[in-house]
């Protein structure tokens, strides 16, 4: 018998990570930079919360929170605008907190008034900068039948220096259980590594929290996971299916790109798990007669007169006669000018490229536009 997923509280970090991808982070929060033509990050472990049964889900936030704040709403389009649990955000100095986080921990004590308040059992932790879709009730009960105090989902493989530079890495043995933790690794190698997302009974967490944070221990990886490993019973639950994880611009390109593979997009825009995103009424994207669009993705209301190959286009991108766009992501409301060649870039939002322009970057290395640039 499966176990009452209503009974598990998430908590979703908005903020984490902003610092690896400074670019699309500098005005909105790392769960709120936008992915695959109409979504944000922090859609996709949402969904697979709510697609998992659970019905409380809290947003703690840092800074430059208001996209956030715009797009997830009251949390209707996740069915999650109920009395009775559904979504809350959780602002800094929302208690008598300074406000000012230093790590996980700091910002779990000043949503604790809303954690304890939860008639939860279990809390499902994760970060915004992870793609996957996933049933989380299969996690919860491995959880359960481990025995384990936390339990750490994990993706196993070899991995480049550039990969591991915001990741933690776990040794366990036979069984699952953590015998090591490294954060950030500085080398290449085959390495159990985090997905960021992480389960816990509540009250443990609440335990936890209560006795390190006035001790100044204020963060969850090196303070629990690092300095815990023999204290407690932390254990690895290892994740096969497909997933992105976002350290950077250049992973952030590829990762979108790769959605342009059918079997990928499959993986993550699952029928029976389906991804839930802010509606944005516009109408269906216009194609002129010599335009030509092959291997994109593109969202409503653009107007595509040019030549479009490999790329993805957020809703309302004008690609004018004559323009050519090659491996690009193109953000809401970009304007391509006629006669422009855009190759390899990536396009904030409202950004106007005029006529005549040609702009690339070389291949796998994007170049960034920031939002409402006029080039």
């Amino acid at each position: 018998m499966s176990y009452n997923m209503t009974n598990v509280l998430g908590i979703l970090f908005a903020n984490s990570h902003d610092e690896t991808l400074p670019e699309l982070s500098s005005n909105r929060t790392m769960g709120s930079v936008p992915f695959g033509g109409r979504f944000r990050l922090i859609d996709f472990l949402l969904s697979s919360m709510v697609n998992s049964g659970m019905s409380t889900v809290g947003v703690i936030t840092k800074s430059n929170y208001q996209s956030l704040l715009d797009h997830v709403g009251s949390g209707r389009q996740w069915d999650l605008a109920r009395s009775d649990g559904g979504l809350t955000i959780l602002p800094p100095y929302g208690s008598t907190g300074n406000g000012q986080y230093n790590g996980k921990l700091d910002a779990l004590m000043n949503a604790m008034g809303y954690i304890v308040k939860t008639p939860c059992e279990y809390v499902i932790m994760s970060d915004c900068n992870v793609i996957y879709s996933a049933d989380l009730s299969k996690q919860v009960e491995a959880h359960i039948a481990s025995g384990a105090d936390i339990t750490c989902v994990t993706v196993t493989g070899d991995y480049t220096q550039s990969e591991t530079a915001d990741a933690i890495t776990f040794e366990a043995d036979d069984s699952g259980r953590v015998l090591s933790t490294v954060i950030n690794p500085t080398r290449s190698g085959h390495y159990t590594m985090s997905l960021n997302t992480y389960i816990v009974k509540k009250q443990l967490l609440v335990d936890l929290v209560n006795d390190l944070v006035p001790r100044g221990k204020c963060n969850f990886d090196r303070d629990i996971l690092q300095a815990m490993t023999q204290k407690l019973n932390i254990r690895t639950y290892e994740y096969t299916g497909y997933y992105s994880k976002i350290s950077g611009l250049d992973s952030y390109y590829k990762a979108n790109m790769e959605l342009l593979k059918s079997e990928n997009l499959e993986k993550i825009i699952l029928k029976k798990r389906p991804v839930y995103t802010k509606v944005r009424d516009d109408a269906p994207s216009k194609y002129g007669l010599n335009s030509s669009v092959t291997n994109s993705l593109v969202a409503d209301g653009c107007v595509i007169e040019g030549v479009v190959e490999n790329s993805i286009l957020f809703r309302g991108v004008k690609v004018s006669k004559g323009a050519v766009v090659r491996g690009c992501i193109l953000m809401q409301d970009t304007e391509i000018g006629r006669a422009t060649e855009v190759s390899n870039i990536i396009t904030d939002k409202n950004v106007k490229i005029g006529d005549e322009l040609c702009i690339s970057s070389a291949e796998g290395s994007p170049l960034y536009i920031a939002k409402k640039r006029v080039l």
